[in-house]
């Protein structure tokens, strides 16, 4: 079996999905960072079971915090 048909299988396994609304996917088997979500059409997710892929999500969940502390530091340098 070739990596793309492991990558194939593994995201059409239902498993591999959480069950909410925003999709969630998790496969050590699959070597791909983002996947197609299920849906057609509807975009791309992380495979939070990538490392790339987790690394990646907390750094988009550290990444508005930190720009608004700069901002605001910034503010309050021009006051």
């Amino acid at each position: 079996m070739t990596q793309d048909e492991i990558n194939r299988a593994e995201w059409e396994n239902p498993q591999n999905w959480s069950d909410s609304i925003i999709g969630l996917y998790f496969s050590k088997r699959d070597s791909r960072v983002w996947v197609p979500k299920r849906g057609i059409g509807l975009g791309w997710t992380l495979n939070l079971a990538h490392r790339q892929g987790a690394w990646l999500l907390l750094g988009l969940m550290l990444l508005p915090p930190l720009l608004r502390g700069l901002f605001r530091r910034g503010e309050n340098e021009d006051a």
